[in-house]
């Protein structure tokens, strides 16, 4: 049996659209959770049963450094503007093998902006200035 070393965390890329977009220092994937429903009819016995009940999907946030592109910041503006119809966008999360291949992807569905923030600015620092992205959805699931 060929042995299977888990992935690492540290090598990835977006994909938003079918557009592949580097330079993402960061993405936070949200937990998926379904809800648990109590129920209990009068004949059955003196405990409930667990039922499913709907499932939710947590926010996706993407972080990256900033740079003279504006396509993230004008995303989150259409929304801000009320154009939330016409800008939904399918985004992959793609992680990357050691040598370079794909070898997980998640499918983030119908994902649209909620939050956008720019990191401080700081005169006595160093670090390089990031812009945040939260992305609402409605579904996401692993396909390899």
């Amino acid at each position: 049996m060929a042995r299977q070393d888990p992935l690492r965390n540290v090598r990835f890329r977006l994909e938003i659209d079918g557009l592949q977009l580097a330079g993402f220092s960061e993405v936070a994937i949200g937990a998926t959770t379904t809800d648990v429903i109590d129920y209990r009819e009068g004949t059955d016995p003196l405990h409930v049963r667990k039922l499913s009940g709907l499932t939710k999907f947590g926010n996706v946030s993407l972080k990256r450094g900033v740079t003279d592109s504006l396509e993230l910041f004008e995303w989150h503006q259409q929304i801000a503007q009320g154009q939330l119809s016409t800008n939904r966008k399918n985004v992959v999360i793609v992680v990357l093998g050691e040598a370079g291949d794909d070898r997980a992807r998640f499918v983030v569905s119908n994902a649209w902006p909620v939050k956008y923030d720019p990191s401080d600015l700081n005169a006595k620092g160093n670090e390089v200035f990031i812009e945040c992205l939260e992305l609402a959805n409605e579904g996401i699931e692993r396909v390899s």
